[in-house]
């Protein structure tokens, strides 16, 4: 079901948005958490390092999918905060377009570049053939990926982030089943365990198609929306390639601290890779809130109010920050722990290892906080400059202290590669967002509607009561429910000018003790100040 999230309190709009994303995450977590142990308990060390030395390559092409798929959502929630259906419509079926194409290029270039790409990341010989079988396996099935990550997008576009929860919760647990049997009385190997999630996929990408076309009829794209105009493909792509630039960006450094492990040897390999899991559990929380920013960001640009966006953006770098704390004392407290879920008690040093990257990475969760929030909101206010400065500087960051850190330091070097490339990337964004901000405060609220009224008295005065006589003479303006449609929203705008003009009438309040009350009356929104319309802050 859509919702809007232009109205309520951000916080709580925030928070109830990014819960059903928050759960989705640690479902995923929750899955390559059974995946990890079922591969390294069944097949070993090795097999679970090989899925591991998988993970800058695989995170290449998720992340790039994610990011793009989420970026083609940024307009279809402009348009809804908007309330204009033609142009939600349109939306979904430029994305749709774009998303296919990117999914064919995918499909036939990938596979074939894995093998060659783990000979350049110096991938242990030991290591290298369960790995490419994995990799190419996982690669095969962009299809899924990318029609899930278009389809949950747009589904939460209009403020649903309850039904892909539903939906990829159904896949994972279909996931686990299945990654248990291929792995174990099947006997398929990592194999196995990539086309689990490759079916699993499959199925969530049905079962969202189904549900939008019985319960989502405003995604619902007609034959004349196909018609995708250039200006249409322009805007997509301004907002698309960034963000899927961006995530791959971030990628390429992963893949760069791959790199150096890699040079460490398989304990170490097999160490940031059972971190890795643990670390996705806390990480999943801080980047729900950053998405649920994004949409909130996006609709209510769409829908004229820059108020509400700077009071969400400051309640949401609380929630965040203080979700950072808490999760930081747990993974220091408890990482050695979870780790011994993946390998047991027979591989001490790996434990140790990876509870050292815990304890580092749980320490800088608060900047982790602060970068998700502020690059979701920048990206759906449109900015994309900003954001992909930021993915520049990550990857400068991270792959630096990845070769040179972990030149001289070995591991512990190489661990300090995240936290360095999130402090970086705060030092551009909280800077930019300021600006944005500043903007924000210039643009105008747009909340005014007129409500038909007629001369109506207000009872009183009673014996000894202060209270004085009010008549309403003249439309008020009020802010509305912006989730209503109809005429009295379509002449929202026309009407705006003549509320402006009206006198203004103040109201009295009736006596606790009075023998009437006095009718309810509506808070009147205006604007700080009166900027330029349809200006992005940047």
């Amino acid at each position: 079901m859509s919702r809007t999230l232009t109205t309520g309190s951000p916080w709580r709009v925030i928070l109830a948005f990014s819960v059903p994303l928050l759960i989705g995450n640690v479902v995923q977590q929750l899955y390559q958490f059974v995946d990890a142990i079922v591969v390294g308990r069944h097949l070993g060390v090795d097999a679970l390092a090989a899925v591991g030395a998988t993970g800058g390559l695989l995170f290449l092409l998720l992340g790039f999918a994610w990011g793009l798929t989420s970026g083609f959502a940024i307009p279809t929630a402009q348009a809804f905060g908007a309330r204009d259906v033609a142009a939600v419509r349109r939306s979904v079926a430029t994305g749709t377009v774009l998303t296919a194409l990117t999914t064919v290029i995918l499909t036939v270039a990938a596979p074939l570049l894995v093998h060659p790409a783990l000979v350049l990341m110096q991938t242990p010989a030991a290591l290298i053939e369960q790995a490419t079988v994995f990799a190419q396996i996982s690669f095969l099935g962009t299809a899924a990926i990318m029609a899930f990550n278009y389809l949950a997008s747009i589904i939460r576009a209009i403020g649903d982030s309850k039904t892909p929860l539903v939906f990829l919760t159904i896949a994972c647990a279909l996931n686990v089943g299945l990654v248990i049997v291929m792995v174990g009385p099947l006997g398929w190997g990592v194999a196995g365990a990539a086309l689990a999630t490759v079916v699993a996929q499959a199925v969530s990408v049905l079962l969202c198609l189904e549900y939008v076309r019985r319960r989502v009829p405003v995604l619902h794209v007609r034959r004349a929306d196909w018609r995708v105009s250039r200006a249409d493909l322009a805007e997509h792509l301004r907002l698309g390639l960034p963000m899927g630039f961006q995530a791959s960006i971030i990628a390429i450094g992963a893949l760069a601290v791959q790199v150096a492990l890699n040079t460490l040897g398989a304990d170490a390999v097999a160490a940031y890779t059972a971190a890795s899991r643990v670390d996705g559990l806390a990480v999943a929380l801080l980047q729900s809130l950053g998405l649920a920013a994004s949409m909130y960001a996006a609709q209510n640009l769409g829908a004229r109010r820059p108020d509400r966006i700077r009071r969400g953006v400051v309640q949401g770098l609380v929630l965040a920050v203080a979700s950072a704390v808490v999760l930081g004392v747990l993974l220091i407290t408890c990482g050695a722990t979870l780790v011994r879920l993946f390998v047991g008690d027979g591989a001490p040093e790996v434990v140790d290892l990876a509870a050292f990257m815990l304890l580092i990475n749980g320490a800088s969760y608060v900047a982790l906080a602060v970068l998700f929030i502020l690059r979701g909101t920048l990206q759906g206010l449109g900015s994309t400059v900003i954001p992909t400065v930021t993915g520049i500087v990550e990857l400068v960051m991270r792959v630096g202290a990845a070769v040179v850190l972990g030149h001289l330091w070995g591991f512990a070097g190489v661990v300090w590669s995240n936290p360095l490339a999130w402090v970086g990337a705060c030092l551009i964004l909280v800077p930019a967002y300021i600006r944005a901000h500043r903007a924000l405060e210039r643009m105008p609220v747009d909340p005014l509607e007129v409500t038909s009224t007629t001369a109506i008295p207000v009872i009183g005065p009673t014996d000894g009561s202060m209270v004085v006589d009010a008549v309403v003479t003249a439309p008020i303006g009020v802010v509305a429910d912006r989730g209503e449609s109809g005429p009295a929203w379509r002449s929202r705008r026309r009407a705006k000018d003549a509320t402006r003009r009206a006198p203004s009438t103040r109201q009295g309040t009736a006596p606790s003790t009075g023998q009437g009350a006095a009718p309810s009356t509506e808070r009147s929104h205006r604007s700080a100040g009166e900027g330029p319309r349809g200006r992005h802050p940047e």
